[in-house]
């Protein structure tokens, strides 16, 4: 795992160290032999690159069209589901890997690629220390990995509180799903930083709080001014159709991501263990924790697999995250076979339809009131 990262000490479950190593030894020397055979990085090649093309262009291409063109209002709502499919793409393969230093061997064009989360309304920092750092180390962990955390709304967790409304979580989640990054855009981002900053938690080289609350702000505003104000006040177009478009294209985006994140962990096959209450220990190493914790889905399926960067082959994404998700389908042969030799789980769904009827079953067992609770 990487050292990046600075954490207050109050925050550290431990990890095992009494289980055997061997399995991720044999693991890694078989991945690395892999790479070195057929000669290649195991950052990004031109199958990424050119999939980066069809992905900005997806986001850019249709908003041009709206702004540019007088055409039908339900063609502009069209196009305003198309950008929403190029935002999720852009994240899932170009920013994902990007903030991964996986994109490509050179740090500045990582830094670049990443940095596209600003055009999904997010901040590289909550990023980092969200994604990379909290739920990266400690998957599936409640109070640990912030993806849990669904406030009082959702019940993602038998750790969690129980509520009378999560009973009805699996019919109401669906529609919740899709305010992801209008929420990012918002809200979110701002309780974030707010929230890291009094936990003491950030990655190494990180700027200053105050720089970094000023880049927010900034990158907030040239969001707006590029996604509401031009519309608007350049291009006269109604704001009414300029706020509905916002509102579809972020809902469509919202609703792919959170589906795709939600299938890998938030699933019935998916473990999430808790550390001893006193020493903080957990019973497996980090590499095998992983595999108990994550699942993948629809991995033979070329479309999912080209359009979900990897996301679906969430289990060789934790074990070697700064490797390109474009090699994961043939790494996975490796990983999935030395598991086996090893007898430990590999979890997988064949389609994706059948991870998501998984996953909304799930809802439904964390929705039902706990057999401890006394009406």
């Amino acid at each position: 795992m990487s050292n990046k990262f600075i954490m207050s000490k109050k925050l550290i479950p431990r990890f095992s160290r009494k289980e055997s190593q061997e399995f991720f030894k044999t693991l890694n020397s078989r991945v690395n032999k892999y790479f070195k055979d057929h000669k290649i990085p195991k950052t990004g090649n031109w199958r990424l690159y050119s999939k980066t093309l069809v992905m900005f262009s997806l986001l850019i291409a249709p908003y041009i069209l709206i702004l540019s063109l007088n055409i039908n209002d339900w063609f502009k709502l069209f196009l305003s589901i198309i950008t929403g499919i190029g935002m999720a793409g852009v994240g899932m393969n170009v920013m994902h890997d990007g903030n991964h230093g996986s994109f490509s061997k050179h740090q500045w064009i990582n830094k670049l690629m990443g940095g596209s989360i600003y055009i999904l309304a997010g901040n590289v920092f909550n990023w980092k220390v969200q994604h990379n750092l909290l739920h990266h180390t400690y998957t599936n962990i409640h109070g640990h990995d912030s993806d849990l955390d669904a406030g009082r709304i959702l019940r993602f967790s038998k750790h969690s509180k129980w509520m009378p409304h999560h009973r009805f979580q699996h019919l109401y989640s669906v529609f919740l799903y899709g305010l992801l990054t209008i929420n990012w855009a918002i809200f979110a981002d701002f309780f974030q930083l707010r929230n890291f900053h009094k936990r003491k938690l950030s990655y190494a080289n990180s700027k200053g709080h105050k720089t970094q609350w000023v880049g927010l702000i900034i990158s907030k505003i040239i969001y707006f001014f590029i996604w509401i104000i031009l519309p608007i006040f350049v291009f006269n177009i109604l704001w009414w159709k300029v706020i509905l478009g916002f509102i579809v294209m972020h809902y469509t985006a919202g609703l792919i991501l959170s589906l795709v994140f939600q299938l890998a962990h938030v699933i019935g096959e998916a473990d999430m263990p808790l550390p001893d209450q006193k020493t903080g220990n957990l019973k497996n190493s980090w590499v095998v924790h992983q595999l108990k914790t994550t699942v993948n889905f629809s991995t033979k399926n070329r479309i999912v697999n080209w359009f979900t960067g990897g996301l679906n082959h969430q289990i060789e994404h934790h074990i070697f995250p700064h490797i390109s998700h474009i090699h994961y389908t043939k790494i996975s042969e490796i990983v999935k076979k030395t598991a086996c030799e090893f007898n430990l789980p590999y979890n997988e769904y064949k389609t994706t339809r059948s991870a998501i009827f998984s996953h909304f079953k799930f809802l439904k067992q964390m929705g039902m009131r706990p057999v401890f609770l006394t009406p």
